[in-house]
């Protein structure tokens, strides 16, 4: 901890970092991951960071570190107000956003900068620092695109949302789709982090059916177009009945994890699109991770959710004002939200009738939920208080 070091310590820290971020054009990380000498400043390999600001990049790099099975020791991340030339030349460091610029002429205006500086386990291979540079300067590039990109997706989702209430799909209840488009709405309402989205079609790949991505139509860390001409593998038949099923919005996991923010397993948020006779055509896909507004929410207020638990109370015979109807309501708003979305109704009234039951028992249960596409089995652990 800086508490225990020697104020020339803490001064030689700084120095470092002023040193590489000597230089910087806007829109560039610099990074380097250094180790010093034994006995020579701190006794830990030192990861450094110098870039624009933005959100998640601290738990970014947390995140990736740990992903490397590098303990962390230490951080620290002030934002600092810069001045730099047009070469991106370091001319002063304001020590708060109160402070004046200098008033250079080389001037080009003040930025807002992170700087990050980052204690692991020791590291005296080169060739393994140099990886977690490479690690770092990628997960700062998914960082960027997604905050770059994040109002785009949310205006996407928006825009979906309309279409759907303007041009709903044939054949499709309307409730379903007034209720699609009802949650994407509520994702752009700040529910969802938007990291990810693109368009795609199904179509005929080699060997079958899959889908194939729309050119162009990547945003945030999906803003890449796949190499030209890169295959894409036939679904097998359970995932391409569920692709052809007629449902408008499904929400699953990816088989990706998240490189911003939490290392989790991102969420997926599929919109299906359909043809003028009713028959699936694509999938407007949104990746992202739900907030934590989205999880505190209470259930009967969630678009769909709502819907879900209104069934299961139905299927129970129970009303909510009943003795049993809000005993019921209290599993279902401490339940795992992913799977509120995720599993059908029919799992979730088995389950939590039988988490009812248990609430006068000293008894520990779990429940499996393999999902829809044949990728997870979702564990629910319940265990006596």
């Amino acid at each position: 901890s800086s508490d225990l070091r020697s104020p020339q310590e803490l001064l030689d820290l700084v120095r470092a970092h002023r040193a590489l971020a000597a230089e910087r054009l806007a829109g560039v990380a610099k990074v380097e991951c250094v180790t010093p000498p034994p006995g020579v400043g701190v006794d830990h390999t030192v990861v450094r960071v110098v870039t624009d600001d933005m959100p998640f990049l601290v738990d970014s790099v947390r995140a990736e570190l740990l992903r490397m099975n590098r303990p962390i020791h230490s951080v620290l991340h002030p934002v600092l107000q810069v001045e730099r030339d047009a070469a991106g030349a370091l001319i002063n460091v304001l020590g708060s956003k109160g402070e004046t610029a200098s008033g250079s002429a080389k001037s080009v205006g003040v930025l807002t900068e992170s700087w990050i500086h980052v204690e692991t386990d020791r590291e005296s291979d080169a060739p393994d620092r140099d990886e977690i540079v490479a690690r770092i300067k990628l997960v700062l590039s998914d960082v960027r695109e997604s905050v770059e990109d994040w109002p785009k997706m949310r205006e996407r989702a928006r825009q979906v949302a309309a279409d759907l209430r303007e041009h709903p799909p044939v054949g499709i209840p309307s409730a379903d789709v007034s209720q699609a488009a009802e949650v994407l709405d509520w994702l752009a309402d700040n529910h969802f982090t938007f990291l990810g989205s693109r368009d795609y079609s199904l179509t005929e790949v080699p060997g079958g059916t899959g889908l194939v991505p729309v050119p162009g139509s990547g945003l945030g860390l999906m803003r890449s177009d796949p190499p030209m001409g890169a295959e894409r593998p036939a679904f097998n038949d359970l995932v391409l009945a569920r692709a052809q099923e007629p449902r408008v919005l499904f929400v699953t996991k990816a088989n990706s994890r998240s490189t911003v923010h939490r290392s989790v397993h991102l969420d997926y948020v599929g919109v299906k699109t359909f043809d003028d006779q009713g028959a699936v055509t694509g999938e407007r896909r949104f990746l992202g991770l739900f907030t934590a507004s989205a999880y505190a929410e209470s259930v009967t207020r969630v678009p769909f959710l709502r819907e879900r638990v209104q069934a299961i109370l139905d299927r129970a015979g129970f009303t909510p004002e009943s003795h049993s109807g809000k005993d019921l309501l209290g599993v279902l708003e401490d339940y795992p939200r992913d799977e509120l979305f995720q599993a059908d109704v029919d799992q979730l009234v088995d389950v939590t009738a039988s988490v009812l039951s248990l609430a006068d028992k000293r008894r520990a249960r779990v429940y499996l939920r393999p999902d829809d596409f044949g990728r997870f089995v979702a564990a629910i652990v319940y265990i006596p208080r």
